[in-house]
């Protein structure tokens, strides 16, 4: 089944999109960085506003999110619609910030990967130590892990700018007591961002856990790790990760309405 189009229906921009949010939902969950009914991801459709995973009548968790499940909300986190029944996530000022301020972000995901947890509260710092392992992973240590260090819900656009403030110009960020967040020009790439920074968190915590201290990459070493562009690094790691799920137990979302 295709991850863009419901079978039987016109390509409808907008429920491609609900689509594809729930399918990142899915991923998240089977990937292990959420868990119950937190944790959620947001899309910008281009009129001013944008769809979110919400809270609905049929409520069954993160990892089983439907098509129905995301709804359109406006810039101020107004559902539009349906407008009833479902609910809006307490931090929704966490997406509508940022795709508000940021106009070339078009997701945000936020997620509550354990590695993120153990990792922020243990003050650990990502270093950029493996290489052709996870090339995306690495460059995020390289580049920085920017850290926002209070562990509050982020429920209002206070303190939501806050945090992006702490962001600054980097797609990701650890929140400290907390999750993560992070963004891309497109659902496909907040998600693989995600995935890659809580890979890069898993194996920080699974050093400290071994007490192992390996050295950072040499320059020499750098050199022989290109950057293979948004098609390899996003696209192919997205087609991966729908595989991944659809053969899974959690498997790609119901159509909208069955």
């Amino acid at each position: 089944m295709s991850a863009d189009v419901e079978p039987g229906k016109a390509d409808d921009p907008v429920d491609s999109l609900r689509r594809k949010v729930a399918i990142a939902c899915r991923v998240l969950a089977h990937r292990g960085l959420v868990d119950g009914v937190l944790g959620h991801v947001s899309a910008r459709i281009g009129d001013g506003t944008y769809v979110i995973r919400c809270r609905g009548p049929r409520e069954a968790g993160v990892g089983f999110t439907q098509v129905e499940d995301v709804c359109r909300i406006t810039a101020d986190g107004v559902l539009v619609e349906p407008e009833s029944e479902w609910s809006v996530p307490k931090e929704t000022p966490i997406h509508t910030g940022l795709l508000e301020r940021w106009p070339e972000v078009g997701a945000v995901v936020h997620a509550h990967p354990p590695a993120a947890l153990l990792s922020g509260l243990a003050n650990l710092e990502p270093r950029p130590v493996f290489g052709a392992f996870n090339i995306p992973a690495m460059r995020m240590a390289l580049e920085g892990v920017p850290v926002y260090p209070r562990p509050v819900l982020i429920s209002r656009p206070e303190l939501a700018n806050e945090m992006i403030d702490a962001m600054g110009d980097r797609p990701i960020c650890l929140l400290r007591g907390h999750g993560i967040t992070t963004v891309g020009a497109s659902v496909e790439a907040a998600t693989v961002a995600a995935v890659n920074l809580n890979e890069l968190l898993a194996v920080t915590v699974e050093l400290a856990r071994l007490g192992a201290d390996p050295p950072d990459l040499s320059p020499e070493d750098l050199a022989e790790l290109p950057n293979l562009g948004q098609a390899f690094n996003d696209g192919l790691a997205w087609r991966a990760l729908v595989a991944e799920l659809e053969n899974s137990d959690r498997g790609l979302p119901a159509e909208a309405g069955t």
